[in-house]
């Protein structure tokens, strides 16, 4: 990528995501609703991610000083036990499936991943961690089909995996009726191992 398409900004969050078997569990409680909601902005399988910290449009120089840390901080913490439980809406638009398992661990972790954003000298909204998979966004005039899609999977219980990688995520920025897009920057092994070496430049 030359000097003229290189982007000065990239927007960035760093998360845990499900593996491939955890997915399909939810995809496969989902599939009927693909067909009965096509109406929905429906997030791609392989982009659902448990946010532990949302830092924004920050400039690629920024984001190259997050990595030593982090890299750091994922050897120094063990994988956790977790599974996707449940569901719920934010205002009425937004269907989410919830976490279960080690939530001490995820809120320890969502802290201390917090606390190396801020020792980098990066200013990012510090919401409480709500742990959840965003799975679909309805229209602002559509509030009833996510309401009734959260009672649908209120029983889901999918099978307990461990979290194995803390993710450097960079998304798109475009919004209206273009997807967003997520791409790893890069992701370590917690509790050490072999690090991801197919990561992005960024």
């Amino acid at each position: 990528m030359n000097e003229q398409t290189q982007p000065a900004t990239v927007r960035v969050f760093i998360a845990l995501a499900p593996p491939d078997h955890a997915k399909d569990e939810l995809a496969r409680e989902l599939r009927p609703a693909y067909g009965t909601h096509p109406h929905l902005r429906w997030n791609r399988i392989e982009d659902w991610h448990i946010t532990l910290a949302f830092l924004g449009e920050l400039p690629v120089s920024t984001v190259a000083l997050l990595r030593p840390p982090l890299a750091g901080l994922a050897a120094a913490r063990r994988p956790l036990s977790l599974a996707l439980r449940g569901s719920g809406t934010f205002e009425d638009r937004v269907l989410w499936s919830g976490i279960g398992g080690d939530l001490d661990g995820l809120q320890t972790l969502a802290a201390d991943v917090r606390t190396v954003v801020r020792n980098c000298g990066i200013a990012f909204e510090d919401r409480p961690l709500r742990p959840h998979l965003t799975l679909a966004r309805a229209r602002r005039d559509d509030r009833s089909s996510t309401a009734d899609l959260a009672a649908r999977l209120t029983g889901f219980a999918g099978s307990p995996w461990l979290a194995e990688r803390l993710h450097l995520v960079g998304s798109n920025a475009l919004r209206g009726t273009v997807p967003i897009r997520y791409r790893d920057i890069e992701a370590w092994p917690l509790g050490g191992g072999v690090p991801n070496l197919f990561h992005q430049d960024a």
